[in-house]
């Protein structure tokens, strides 16, 4: 069957230096979202850091991002002289327990493949989920995954 193609309008394509793009992806999301999953999603995005804390100094955070019924792990760094210690491990805790609490299914994180960090999440209960062929700087990533519910 043909596809019937539509008179082009006219519109100019630029780059954006400013938020209007972020404004009209907020408005138009919920609708996107709705046709192509085909039922009324809800969504809601929040972003949360954690922090491990020892003699008023940070030497841990994590960052995690809570959309569509998953956390994200986007971020988790201890300062090398404090690893080892559980502040990892700690954390991914926090993170769990954020994720369930916002009704996440499972928390997720993309690290290098076959890497000291893939080790440390599968230590802390993640399973490997995917791998991405040369998906960051023409490097293999290992999508992880840990089922909260």
């Amino acid at each position: 069957m043909p596809i019937s193609r539509s008179p082009l309008l006219q519109v100019e394509v630029v780059r954006l230096h400013d938020d209007r793009a972020g404004t009209f992806f907020q408005k138009a999301r919920r609708e996107a979202l709705n046709t192509m999953w085909g039922f009324n999603v809800v969504w809601h995005e929040q972003t949360y850091d954690v922090a491990a804390i020892a003699d008023d100094e940070i030497v841990g955070a994590l960052r995690m991002r809570v959309a569509e019924s998953l956390g994200y792990v986007e971020e988790i760094m201890v300062l090398p002289e404090r690893r080892r210690h559980g502040i990892g491990r700690r954390m991914l805790e926090t993170a769990a327990e954020i994720g369930s609490y916002n009704n996440c299914h499972k928390l997720t994180v993309a690290v290098p493949h076959r890497s000291g960090a893939q080790t440390f999440f599968e230590v802390c209960g993640f399973r490997e989920e995917a791998v991405l062929p040369q998906h960051a700087w023409k490097k293999d990533v290992a999508v992880l995954r840990k089922f909260l519910l």
